[in-house]
């Protein structure tokens, strides 16, 4: 949980432009491999209620975050996204903000994507679209790319 909530400070500082050297501290000898498969699961129960075209972006960014080359600053920012995205709680609440509460994980999504887009490849997005297929089937592959 602690890796959690250094993961999202992060984000809201990178965002807010502040200094996270001290937070990227707290980050040496995380195992990324088991905070990836954990992220994984949560990604396949949040895919249920998302659906297909909510879940492709979360996928990119978790195939980017089990590449070897990826940099702690940019593990700590996709596990940040990721789990800013799918869990219930949120900084910018929808009863009190209406439109800001609903688009602040959607803008902390995009953000981070932007930062690593340059890291998804084609063999990426393939995986992508190997899962949402396991997790959708084919026929609604096709109905979102309709879209």
């Amino acid at each position: 949980m602690i890796i959690t909530i250094i993961c999202i400070t992060i984000l809201a500082y990178v965002i807010g432009g502040k200094d996270i050297d001290k937070l990227l501290e707290k980050l040496k000898g995380v195992d990324w491999k088991a905070k990836s498969s954990d992220i994984f699961g949560k990604i396949g129960t949040y895919a249920k209620k998302a659906g297909r075209v909510a879940t492709k972006p979360l996928l990119q960014l978790y195939y980017v975050l089990t590449m070897g080359e990826t940099t702690t600053l940019e593990k700590a920012l996709i596990v940040g996204a990721i789990l800013y995205t799918i869990m219930p709680f949120s900084l910018i609440s929808f009863k009190a903000h209406k439109i800001l509460g609903m688009l602040d994980e959607g803008l902390a999504l995009l953000y981070v994507v932007k930062k690593v887009q340059h890291k998804i490849t084609p063999e990426i997005n393939q995986k992508v679209e190997e899962t949402l297929d396991a997790w959708f089937g084919a026929q609604e592959a096709a109905s979102a790319a309709e879209q």
